[in-house]
């Protein structure tokens, strides 16, 4: 069953920095954002309506979906502000980069779960990799320079925060109610930036095509990363599912046509070799 959640870990990590570059390309992020919400609850409402049986919200199970609903919306509130503002292949990286030092001691510490010295140095080589293909630097010439990236780590925050909460939801409610719930509460959060914003008919006229796939693959990315997480532990995957930073990456370099393409992928070799050590000696 592990080789399975690596699998399903490794698709995670593909689907999810496709739709977030389809998120950079877009014209206004709140409201591209919201129509891939909208199309999402959608599209999974028929599976979470199949799901439903058994299904008690008002108990302990209520308030940990609540939970993870406010740090959803949170994350998606920052993720359309970080990319309003910061290039991919800075803040992307970045965003993808707390998570594995944050999570394992998480999951470690409030789990219960258990890492290997070698899993700790596989952890290291992600984060030191994910660091460098950052490429931070800090012009005082320049106010928004330390702005960027410390939005892009608070969103880091939220995701690692969100994953050890969906890691406890998973005991109360099937993955694909977790999903709806937060699809639910992202739509929401988002809707007064969206209604306020004027370029609802100009991102819907341009992007519908792209708006229709980023509804789908989005929440896609992250069911397959919740059923990976019910069949290994959350500390040995949540690490491996940055492999995402790599493909990130060579969109980076060959779509968008960014600069440092060598040295990235030096990192990201940088990268998966921590992805290995983590997969196979955690």
């Amino acid at each position: 069953m592990f080789n399975v959640a690596i699998l399903l870990v490794i698709g995670s990590g593909f689907l999810h920095s496709v739709w977030n570059l389809y998120t950079k390309r877009s014209i206004n992020k709140n409201v591209f954002l919201w129509f891939c919400q909208l199309v999402a609850v959608f599209v999974f409402l028929p599976w979470t309506i199949v799901q439903w049986e058994g299904v008690h919200i008002l108990s302990t199970g209520g308030w940990i979906i609540v939970a993870s609903m406010l740090l959803h919306g949170l994350y998606v509130i920052l993720l359309a502000k970080t990319y309003s503002i910061g290039d991919l292949s800075q803040v992307y990286p970045i965003m993808r980069g707390t998570s594995p030092l944050l999570v394992p001691l998480l999951g470690v510490t409030l789990l219960n779960e258990k890492l290997s010295v070698l899993g700790w140095i596989g952890v290291l080589f992600i984060v030191i990799g994910i660091v460098l293909i950052s490429n931070i630097t800090f012009n005082r010439t320049e106010s928004s320079t330390l702005r960027v990236p410390l939005l892009a780590l608070a969103v880091g925050v939220c995701i690692a925060s969100y994953i050890v909460v969906d890691k406890v939801a998973l005991s109360y409610y099937p993955a694909v109610v977790i999903n709806e719930a937060t699809n639910i509460g992202n739509l929401f959060v988002l809707s007064w930036a969206t209604f306020n914003s004027k370029a609802i008919r100009t991102e819907l006229r341009v992007n519908w095509r792209i708006i229709l796939l980023g509804g789908i693959i989005a929440p896609a990315s992250y069911l397959l990363f919740l059923y990976a997480a019910s069949l290994a532990p959350l500390a040995q995957l949540a690490p491996m599912r940055e492999i995402g930073t790599v493909f990130g990456t060579i969109m980076g370099i060959f779509i968008l046509r960014e600069k440092q393409g060598r040295r990235r992928l030096i990192t990201s070799i940088l990268i998966t070799t921590g992805v290995i050590l983590l997969g196979i000696w955690g």
